[in-house]
């Protein structure tokens, strides 16, 4: 079995995401490990999530620097600890092209629409809005270009004609909660990889 890759996971919030990947990489099979969290919000209950599972855990303040100075905070942190794979779970700031580029590959987002669809943000109020019978979830590679990233891996989920923003983002989220480990499986084993703009499938 080939060594596992060595993961960071760049969070904001809550940290939901980020405790199914935690979980995920605790089956002996999985191919990836979780060595570091990053959060840009000194509070955010993800970092607890990774504490109380032994990972390290770091807070990055965005606020008084300019992005390429943050990021490049972020670019070096990741690089000492010999991280081969960043996970975006909730990272609410836009990175650099720099930092995009640096990792290119070896950096993914997830997003909650079945993507090209419905990019950026308030996404489940403008899926009900615009009458789609299904939504969804998606692993990206993360490009320059906001939510343009070629698709890892989506997972599909009905929307109900009773659905509120709030109900289809709990639908969505139980999703994403299968996916993203499922996803980092992909990328990890070197099954998906980004070649000229392109994922390309092993």
């Amino acid at each position: 079995m080939s060594p596992k890759k060595n993961v960071a996971v760049l969070i904001s919030g809550r940290g939901s995401n980020l405790q199914a990947l935690i979980d995920a990489a605790k089956a002996a099979d999985y191919p990836a490990r979780i060595v570091l969290v990053i959060s840009n919000v000194a509070n955010a209950p993800g970092l607890s999530r990774a504490a109380a599972e032994g990972i390290a855990t770091l807070t990055i303040p965005h606020k008084d620097k300019g992005r390429e100075a943050f990021d490049g905070e972020i670019d070096a942190t990741l690089r000492a600890a010999g991280v081969e794979i960043v996970c975006l779970a909730g990272f609410m700031r836009i990175l650099s092209d720099g930092f995009v580029r640096g990792w290119e590959g070896r950096l993914v987002n997830i997003h909650p629409s079945l993507l090209p669809d419905f990019k950026g943000t308030r996404v489940h109020e403008r899926v009900i809005e615009a009458g789609v019978a299904h939504s969804g979830a998606s692993v990206h590679f993360v490009v320059p270009e906001l939510d343009a990233g070629p698709v890892v891996a989506q997972e599909r989920v009905p929307v109900h004609p009773s659905d509120t923003p709030d109900i289809l983002a709990a639908r969505v989220l139980a999703a994403e909660h299968k996916l993203y480990p499922a996803a980092l499986r992909l990328v990890a084993e070197g099954k998906v990889r980004l070649e000229h703009g392109l994922a390309v499938f092993a």
